[in-house]
């Protein structure tokens, strides 16, 4: 049995953000450790993501997802060992993935936690190309985008967790071409070398419509959106007549206090008779155990790559976060909790 400790640190939203998130929009505080009721167990986080969405849940706003509360702990996924329990299926010594996060110690549910075996994968790839990321990239593309061999794709946020995996999915289900955009020269170069893209272009560089005319002169059938405004836009004057949009993100104007100017020509919608479609992950959980077979076995035969980008202390995750939503990271962006 582990020494439960009687305080771990957590973090606290203590101002709703206008624009873009500051780090005094947050709080590293103190808080008394519980001992786990019946049916749960208490886990000591190990890694944390931080994701894009999460910008959304800081607003108090109707939503998909309720918005955090102030001053009470962010929530998150994680993984961590399990190192008390009062819960049948899980014992001392399991590693579970859950969304407690943002928290150095977590009680969680047993049916809340999902148990992940570092055997099969390094923990962190359940929060990333095994996780929510992975699982928004497959169905989004197969699903969502009624992915069919010989598409032509095109991904925005292409060097990111979700954005990297679709283009490698596409091009391993027999993608015609794979186009990416993403921040920056190096995140390109990764895109043609490492992850297999057909195409990629530096959105800085120049306007997204010229660029994405040059790299797909023969149209796309499916926009991979994790962008919105600008890309949007581009991608309807590409997309080719019934092409199909996964709606996934729209980091663009996540920390916006204006209306996007983009995109203006919706009317194309009408006659290519495109399909936008908005995703949520949680409405495809029904794929997960075919979603780990399939992406489980091309990780392991070295047909599908990913990067993570590690920040190290609990004490950093704002930072990581923010980092995050300024493009910083390559693939994943996950806080490593220090023992």
């Amino acid at each position: 049995m582990s020494v439960i400790p009687t305080t771990g640190r957590e973090w606290h939203l203590v101002a709703r953000p206008q624009g873009w998130p500051k780090p005094e929009d947050f709080a590293l505080r103190e808080a008394p450790v519980s001992e786990p009721a019946p049916g749960q167990a208490l886990v000591r986080n190990l890694y944390m993501s931080v994701d894009p969405y999460m910008r959304g849940r800081m607003n108090d706003v109707k939503s998909y997802s309720p918005p955090f509360q102030l001053d009470e702990p962010m929530q998150g996924g994680a993984v961590g060992k399990v190192i008390a329990s009062n819960a049948e299926g899980l014992s001392v010594g399991d590693y579970v993935l859950h969304f407690g996060g943002w928290r150095e110690y977590a009680v969680v549910d047993d049916k809340s936690a999902v148990k992940v075996d570092p055997e099969i994968a390094p923990l962190p790839a359940y929060l990333g190309v095994l996780g929510m990321p992975g699982l928004t990239a497959y169905a989004g593309l197969l699903e969502v985008a009624s992915f069919k061999e010989g598409d032509a794709v095109f991904v925005s946020g292409a060097a990111g967790a979700v954005g990297s995996e679709v283009g490698q999915i596409a091009k391993l289900k027999g993608a015609s071409r794979v186009i990416g955009s993403a921040g920056s020269d190096e995140k390109v170069q990764l895109l043609l070398d490492e992850y297999g893209f057909d195409a990629a272009f530096n959105y800085k560089n120049g306007p997204v419509g010229e660029q994405l005319k040059e790299a797909a002169p023969d149209g796309i059938d499916v926009y991979f959106d994790n962008v919105g405004g600008e890309h949007l836009e581009a991608a309807i004057s590409r997309l080719k007549v019934h092409g199909r949009i996964t709606a996934c993100g729209m980091i663009a104007q996540y920390n916006a206090t204006e209306p996007p100017a983009a995109p203006r020509n919706l009317a194309m919608v009408i006659g290519k008779r495109l399909r936008i479609q908005g995703m949520l992950v949680g409405d495809h959980q029904h794929l997960q155990d075919q979603f780990f077979q399939e992406v489980g076995g091309w990780i392991r035969e070295g047909k599908l790559h990913y990067r993570e980008t590690v920040v190290k202390g609990v004490e950093n995750a704002v930072d990581a976060f923010l980092g995050m939503l300024r493009g910083e990271n390559t693939g994943k962006m996950i806080v490593a909790f220090e023992d």
